[in-house]
Formats: C-alpha cells, structure tokens, sequence
C-alpha cells in the first residue's frame, strides 16, 4: 500500500512539474511585441463604422478591444510567428476570442467575437499605425 502511494505521489509530482509551464507565465505572444508602439487606426469591415483611434505601447493592446480597461485572464489557444489567438474572460464584463494576424510591424488584421456589456459581437477589422502617440 504505502509503495502504491509512494509511485502515485511520484507521478502527480511528475504531471505538475510538466504542467508548470503551461501554468506559468506561458505563451509570449512575441509576435505582438514586434507590432510597432504608436498611434494606431483600427477600420472595422463593417459599411458605416467609423474609424477608431488608439495609442498602443505594444500589439497586446489590440486583444481586447471590445473589453478596454485591465487586462482579463487570458488563455492562449495559438502563438504563432505571424499570429495569434487569445481567448479571454473579464468577470463581469464579458468575454471574447481575438486573432490577429500580423502583415508588417505597422499592419495587422483583426478578428473578434464574444459577449460585450451582455451583448454579443463579432467584428473583422486592419489596423494601420499611422503616426506616433500624441504628447
């Protein structure tokens, strides 16, 4: 009995130590740190809507774009060279599933759903960084 409980402690030890990663600090999303700090103009798909305008330090401001504000417990599904998706919940608030897709360092296009303010969304939208963030 106490060798059954000996090797069932080895192996719960060894499935933590390989899920560590994972638990960490996981996915880097490098691909967002090299989508250049700037003011950014997103132009959603849709006929009518108007541009939005945004200062970004970096590309992971572009996740949550229907959830401004803290950052949500994120879930990364895909970190690629060239894109990304990230799933995300804010308590609360909603949630949303996010690609991006990363075309130069100042052009990426967007894809997006998920509940908002009790409301769902889906929207398609490029981004273009069209200057430096005002003073």
């Amino acid at each position: 009995m106490k060798k059954a409980m000996r090797s069932a402690g080895i192996v719960a030890a060894g499935l933590l130590a390989a899920a560590a990663p994972a638990m960490g600090a996981g996915p880097s999303l490098a691909m967002l740190d090299r989508v250049e700090a700037g003011q950014w103009e997103v132009r959603s798909r849709e006929p009518g809507a108007s541009p939005q305008r945004m200062c970004l330090s970096s590309g992971h401001g572009l996740i949550q774009l229907r959830h401004p504000g803290p950052a949500c417990e994120r879930f990364v599904v895909e970190d690629g060279p060239s894109e990304v998706v990230v799933q995300y919940t804010c308590r609360g608030r909603g949630y949303g599933r996010t690609h991006i897709r990363r075309e130069t360092g100042r052009l990426v296009q967007i894809d997006s759903r998920g509940i908002a303010n009790g409301l769902p969304f889906e929207f398609s939208a490029e981004a273009r960084r069209v200057g430096n963030c005002g003073g």
